[in-house]
């Protein structure tokens, strides 16, 4: 049927009409050279099969699909979390608008970058110019009280120093002489964006607290790592540090800038953490991170500094909050609420009220390697069976403390640990071994779609929904709110294989 002027259809629906179809259909005829369908079947029972799955695992030069993105996608994110910082990429334009535009679809907010905008001069005679240029123009135009530079991989290539051309800058003038720039280098092909996390971490600290002598105090710092959640998060800990009364310096504080109101204004920097509060934070007692694989340069250099350090696996659900909220409560000083240990009750309380429907059920998990560790940890609390836990950025410390996870719990006997490994891996895993349901980002879609297991959008980036970052994942209200996500989907599951017949199709669960 033609198209109304009266009535517009959306895409979604318009391609769907049988004229459509038709001309898709004819398209393929003229210009695909398809097989058939008894050859296309074959080929799909092959690549389900535990044969390809072998082959599969065997290769070692190809990466399909990875979980993790590269290290400038850290660095922009921890750069957020600064009062009035900008984010400036010493590489290509097409670059830095990657790097962006993941956080914008992940946050639904502007996520604000510059760069040098290098091209093939630059990648043949160096980008100084480019640096020097594109520092005065940062300045002068955007007025940030600071300047966070790393690489992209054609600077790394040509081997350009940001020391060196930042001091440079400053001596023609493209900022003040004592303007706080920090850097990092963050090759995308090494690594991912936990690392560049960590290495932009560690640089604005090293800005502040290099030639400063330490005045040790009371105060804690914590981290909260490369979070798709940071914003709900940072308010969960906000209130926790405000319900215990404790001294507590967040560092990079992104609950604002990642979600800033619509009130008809632009905020190219809004919140984060002051850096007056940077620079004490260097006498702080302890600093605590809440993801160990985001910040173990970061923890070395405040340990060097004369400070203790802790760190957690992305703290979420019961086990995991308690031990952070005992560590946090030994080094402030400062007791547990009751107002904290009601949330804890309530979480209990939800869990008891919903244990049956989750135990029994596997899941498999893929993510950064501190998430997926808590996420299984919270699924064992559930009585959940983790199945596959795969992390691309994963490594051998990680996979030991998974598996002692694992043999923590008699549900996690079937828990088979994947270290380095890639969402086409992890096809080969439910193709072969399927678990009930899949927990991950919004690239396990297509996992959903080609092996028939549910996914539980938990993770980073979501894409394909809107709004998952403004509630909280981590501590106890966290773990209510991800259980509440599991749940949806387990009944959403029931239902759709009770509607047909009826039975089962209950009003009440």
């Amino acid at each position: 049927m033609p198209q109304s002027a009266l009535k517009i259809k959306d895409h979604i629906d318009l391609f769907n009409d049988p004229e459509y179809l038709e001309i898709f259909k004819r398209k393929r005829e003229q210009f695909e050279d398809m097989p058939s369908d008894d050859e296309v079947a074959k080929q799909a029972a092959y690549i389900n099969s535990m044969e390809y799955r072998e082959k599969n695992f065997a290769r070692e030069a190809l990466v399909i699909n990875p979980a993790k993105a590269c290290q400038p996608v850290g660095v922009a994110y921890c750069a957020a979390g600064f009062e009035g910082t900008l984010a400036f990429t010493h590489g290509s334009l097409g670059c830095a608008a990657y790097f962006r535009s993941h956080l914008s679809r992940h946050f639904k907010e502007p996520s604000a970058m510059v760069c040098s905008a290098m091209t093939e001069d630059a990648a043949v005679f160096g980008g100084l110019n480019n640096m020097v240029e594109g520092l005065a123009n940062a300045y002068a135009l955007y007025k940030p009280k600071m300047i966070a530079v790393h690489t992209s991989c054609i600077a790394e290539v040509i081997g350009d120093d940001l020391n060196s051309f930042i001091i440079q800058s400053r001596e023609k003038g493209s900022i003040p002489a004592d303007f706080p720039v920090a850097f990092a280098h963050t090759p995308s092909f090494v690594g991912s964006h936990i690392v560049g996390y960590d290495n932009m971490m560690k640089s604005i600290l090293s800005n502040f607290w290099e030639g400063k002598e330490r005045k040790a105090g009371g105060s804690v710092n914590i981290i909260g790592g490369f979070d798709g959640y940071g914003v709900a998060n940072a308010r969960e800990i906000k209130d926790i540090i405000s319900a215990m009364g404790a001294d507590v310096t967040l560092l990079s504080d992104v609950s604002d800038i990642y979600d800033t109101p619509a009130d008809g204004s632009y905020r190219m920097y809004d919140g984060g953490t002051p850096l007056e509060a940077v620079t004490k934070a260097l006498d702080a007692k302890a600093t605590i991170s809440l993801q160990e694989w985001c910040s173990a340069k970061t923890l070395d250099f405040a340990k060097d500094k004369g400070q203790d350090v802790a760190s957690f696996n992305y703290p979420m659900g019961l086990g995991a909050t308690d031990e952070f909220l005992m560590k946090l409560s030994a080094l402030t000083g400062k007791a547990i609420p009751e107002s904290i240990a009601k949330d804890r009750g309530r979480l209990v309380d939800a869990i008891e009220d919903s244990l049956s429907w989750i135990h029994g059920k596997s899941f498999s998990i893929y993510g950064d390697p501190d998430f997926v560790m808590g996420m299984t940890r919270f699924v064992l609390e559930l009585g959940g069976e983790p199945l596959h836990l795969l992390s691309t950025n994963g490594g051998n410390e990680w996979e030991a403390k998974m598996k002692a996870l694992l043999a923590s719990s008699p549900f996690g006997a079937s828990g088979q640990v994947w270290k380095g490994k890639d969402l086409w891996h992890m096809r080969s895993l439910l193709a072969t071994e399927p678990s009930d349901y899949l927990i991950g980002s919004s690239y396990g879609k297509y996992l959903e779609k080609d092996t028939g297991v549910p996914l539980i959008r938990i993770g980073f980036p979501i894409f394909d929904r809107h709004h998952h970052h403004r509630f909280p994942t981590m501590f106890y209200k966290g773990g209510l709110r991800v259980l509440v996500t599991i749940l949806d989907k387990i009944f959403d599951t029931i239902d759709e294989k009770t509607k047909v017949t009826g039975i089962s199709y209950d009003l009440t669960r």
